[in-house]
């Protein structure tokens, strides 16, 4: 009877670490997949995109196994401190804001705000006379959302949408003035051939580091230094052993690491 206590014993404690082993070997990461080309859901249902590919390099060089999550972009930081996942990877800039919230690793892409506006319209985010009054429209949360609020304060009206795509459709409606986001999110509505003749960037690039952070991280939570020094070896091995540039070919043509 002893013996058979004991072979129980040994053998629930072999499935716990089993199971500890397994747990360690995934990486949970959530994501927004309405942010494109950074994070988006494909014809077929499945996550894509520059965050995605990054995600999936990241786990490979880390040795472990990707399971990606997706919520709402209002939802992940409550998702992250309630342990729904691991990790956020969804083009989220590091902030003076966000890191009271949660930690993040080293950045992994640097990109400037721009602005769009209807062809043949004079609004401009560099001129007071032709921005007082009108309307701006953000996603909400990101950090474009807080410049326009920081940068243009009481001028501007400004209307926020749970996705890009919805702040882009409601300028190409006419229901807005101009459009402020990431500029790589903004370009292929400028580029796009429907669109053409249609919008238009102005006021160049705005890199404010109190509105745009210190680049784009991966938020963890608050004290985890060890998924942070894992995913910082992991960054700095992707850009040394070409992957990085790899996949940033497949979306850009140029570096959008940055300095």
């Amino acid at each position: 009877m002893k013996l058979l206590t004991t072979l129980l014993s040994s053998a629930v404690l072999a499935l716990a670490i089993a199971g500890t082993a397994q747990a360690e070997d995934k990486l949970r990461l959530g994501t927004e997949g309405a942010y494109a080309p950074f994070n988006t859901v494909d014809k077929d249902g499945k996550l894509a995109g520059f965050d995605i590919d990054i995600g999936n390099a990241l786990c490979k060089a880390m040795a472990t196994e990707c399971e990606w999550v997706t919520s709402d972009w209002d939802g992940l930081i409550p998702a992250l401190d309630a342990k729904k996942f691991d990790a956020i990877l969804a083009s989220m800039s590091i902030t003076a804001e966000r890191k009271e919230k949660i930690d993040f690793s080293k950045k992994y892409y640097t990109t400037p705000i721009k602005c769009i506006r209807a062809v043949g319209t004079d609004v401009d985010p560099t001129d007071e006379a032709k921005l007082k009054g009108k309307m701006v429209g953000v996603q909400s949360g990101v950090v474009a959302d807080n410049f326009v609020r920081g940068k243009f304060k009481d001028l501007v009206e400004v209307t926020t949408y749970k996705t890009q795509d919805e702040a882009n459709l409601d300028l190409l409606s006419g229901r807005v003035d101009l459009v402020c986001a990431d500029s790589v999110v903004l370009a292929p509505v400028v580029k796009d051939e429907k669109n053409a003749g249609k919008v238009e960037f102005v006021g160049g690039d705005f890199t404010d580091v109190e509105f745009v952070g210190e680049g784009v991280g991966i938020g963890i939570r608050k004290g985890d230094a060890a998924l942070a020094e894992k995913l910082n070896k992991a960054i700095a091995k992707i850009r040394e052993d070409g992957t990085y540039a790899e996949i940033n070919k497949k979306y850009f043509d140029f570096d959008l690491y940055g300095e």
